[in-house]
């Protein structure tokens, strides 16, 4: 599997009488970025449980760098970053001494660890709080710090599971803004759980779908939002006043605006077109958003689908 840098095969994974994964197919080649989206309670973070060995198959098999998690995991850790729903971070310690603290753990030379800790610190835009005891910080501040420990000693996988949960759209379009660029920038392979269909579409260059511990899709983003209509970009919040409106029916990407309330609708021309630079320009604009959806008619028709009664998977080449 010299190209991969995930291969599942057949993967089952029952809780007594529950099957929490059923059959699960599919690879994950080097170099991109993967999504596996669904629904709370869909198997995903059982699906990351069994890549990292924390749980034995019922059934099947997963490989990480053509490595059995079963039986390999101190290499798989030294070449994997992780971050999981919870950040385990020190919170007696400062963000400076968590990050230093990971890079003694990989025993990384004292100078190594310094300018990586600059390097990651300044791109979080968390340096000037370096000095601060992360106890007290904001969850999105946390999050970061979070995501910099996973990149901190040059992983070429990086695992991690709802990585925005808790944060508002804001602050996960920062973080993945951020932690995207450095990963293209280190060649870094990422696999992540959502269950926001705008954040798979954003930052995934593959997706894969799964309901009730089945995979329903896989294949690349675009090619499934292919299958989909006009995107629609659904935002509740306040401060949608006529010069917000008007700054947003400026711009190229947006085909028509509807606001009602606290609820905006924008209508894009462009399935590929991004929904960062609208969620910035509202928010620069004085506009307090708490939620943002963008729908693709395909694939949030599969995940309101019912579980198949095969074995049957729709996969995109």
């Amino acid at each position: 599997m010299g190209d991969l840098a995930i291969r599942i095969e057949n993967l089952t994974f029952d809780f007594g009488p529950l099957r929490a994964l059923d059959n699960v197919t599919f690879d994950v080649p080097k170099g991109v970025i993967f999504g596996l989206l669904g629904q709370n309670g869909s198997g995903k973070s059982t699906l990351v449980r069994l890549l990292l060995g924390h749980l034995t198959p019922s059934h099947g098999r997963a490989q990480i760098l053509g490595l059995d998690p079963r039986t390999d995991g101190d290499e798989i850790r030294l070449r994997t970053g992780v971050l999981l729903e919870q950040t385990s971070l020190h919170d007696r310690l400062t963000a400076e001494e968590n990050l230093d603290y990971h890079g003694r753990v990989y025993e990384m030379a004292p100078e190594v660890r310094q300018a990586r800790i600059e390097e990651l610190l300044k791109a979080f835009d968390l340096w000037e709080r370096r000095g601060e005891p992360v106890a007290h910080w904001s969850r999105s501040m946390k999050q970061k710090l979070a995501v910099a420990r996973a990149l901190f000693h040059r992983p070429e996988l990086v695992i991690l599971d709802e990585p925005t949960a808790g944060l508002d759209p804001g602050a996960a379009a920062a973080l993945y803004e951020r932690f995207i660029s450095i990963a293209a920038r280190e060649q870094t392979t990422v696999f992540l759980t959502t269950h926001k269909l705008a954040e798979a579409e954003e930052v995934c260059d593959m997706v894969g779908v799964l309901r009730d511990g089945k995979l329903l899709a896989v294949g690349p983003t675009e090619e499934l939002k292919t299958q989909a209509g006009t995107p629609m970009l659904e935002i509740t919040g306040t401060g949608f006043d006529d010069d917000v409106i008007a700054l947003l029916a400026r711009r190229r990407e947006v085909a028509a605006i509807q606001v009602e309330g606290d609820h905006l609708t924008i209508e894009l021309y462009d399935r590929a077109a991004h929904s960062w630079p609208l969620i910035n320009l509202l928010v620069e604009s004085g506009a307090d958003i708490e939620e943002v959806h963008k729908t693709w008619v395909g694939l949030e028709h599969l995940m309101q689908q019912p579980p198949l009664e095969d074995d049957s998977v729709a996969v995109v080449p």
